[in-house]
């Protein structure tokens, strides 16, 4: 996650707790606990300042009633004023002071704190680049739940940066993510299903994992999926619904999709054979593929062509050329 959305996150947050508060005691009272020393209190009148909810925008005070709840050891505030330092808002950009605002908070716990200075050691900004305290950060806040640190942390158990190389450990960080609905986790968790990277190999799993993500619009998982359909791995044979997926990734642009399903029409498998639909999805394909990948859909689409009628072969490229030009609205 960006600084940037957290900082937007983290105001919304704060904008709904102390709009609460400030509906309880109103702007006088609450700024009469906060100057009587209640840390909560001018935290939330911070907040107030700093987003004029009540009260006219103003920094300066935003920052002076951060201090006093952050110097309590409030670690909201502690984290308010690292946003404010990174971001250099009412003060100069001052990395080093974000980073140590930040610790503090993380130090007790705050999640956003956490990711924020995982973050900054990741980048060098404040700190010096050091994957290990990233790490370090990023797995209290994938404990507590987030998904992007659980995912983060997946990647660096994969990679080995900043912790030791463990593919166990890498595929329980995706499980993680993965069933709080990351759709990047459940592909990639199928993929360590489907090779046995860091758990036994299950083909069944993999299949459900990769049709988790392809139910969430993940085009490689559609594809992934439709592959495990046509060959029957993991899953019944369906060629009926293989040819589902496949289209479903094709009519987003997705070559290999397009070569998979021009070939299904081309047999006949999964749906009627039709030689005209078969050239069409193979010219797109060929269009939007490069390299090796290219010459192969192109030679595919060559051996097509020598099958259809001049007649067949002017409404093929038309049909290509219309689904191109309406981005796959009008490709039946």
């Amino acid at each position: 996650m960006s600084l940037k959305r957290i900082h937007a996150v983290f105001l919304a947050l704060c904008l709904l707790g102390s709009s609460a508060m400030a509906q309880n005691f109103g702007i006088d009272e609450l700024r009469q606990r906060a100057e009587a020393g209640d840390a909560e209190a001018q935290n939330n009148l911070a907040v107030l300042y700093h987003t004029g909810q009540g009260v006219p925008v103003d920094l300066n005070e935003a920052i002076r009633w951060y201090n006093a709840a952050a110097e309590q050891g409030r670690a909201n505030a502690q984290l308010n004023l690292g946003v404010l330092y990174n971001f250099g808002m009412g003060v100069p950009q001052d990395y080093a002071e974000a980073a140590r605002w930040f610790r503090m908070a993380a130090d007790q716990g705050e999640l956003m704190a956490q990711i924020s200075l995982a973050a900054l050691y990741i980048t060098g900004q404040g700190v010096p680049i050091d994957y290990i305290e990233a790490a370090k950060y990023y797995t209290m806040a994938a404990e507590q739940g987030d998904p992007g640190a659980q995912m983060t942390m997946a990647e660096m158990y994969l990679s080995g940066q900043g912790v030791a190389q463990d593919y166990a450990e890498s595929a329980r960080f995706y499980r993680m993510a993965a069933d709080r609905g990351e759709v990047a986790a459940q592909f990639s968790l199928a993929i360590m299903h489907r090779d046995g990277m860091g758990v036994e190999q299950d083909l069944e799993a993999a299949a459900e994992l990769y049709r988790m993500a392809a139910d969430q619009g993940h085009i490689a998982a559609m594809f992934s999926i439709a592959s495990m359909y046509e060959t029957g791995q993991g899953v019944p044979l369906d060629l009926a619904e293989s040819y589902r997926w496949y289209k479903a990734a094709a009519s987003q642009g997705h070559p290999g999709s397009q070569n998979n399903l021009a070939l299904m029409y081309e047999a006949g498998e999964g749906v009627a054979q039709s030689l005209t639909h078969a050239y069409m999805w193979m010219d797109l394909a060929s269009k939007l593929a490069d390299g090796p990948e290219q010459e192969n859909y192109e030679m595919n689409r060559d051996q097509i062509e020598v099958r259809l009628s001049s007649e067949d072969l002017v409404k093929a490229k038309g049909m290509s050329d219309r689904c191109l030009e309406t981005r796959y609205a009008e490709c039946d």
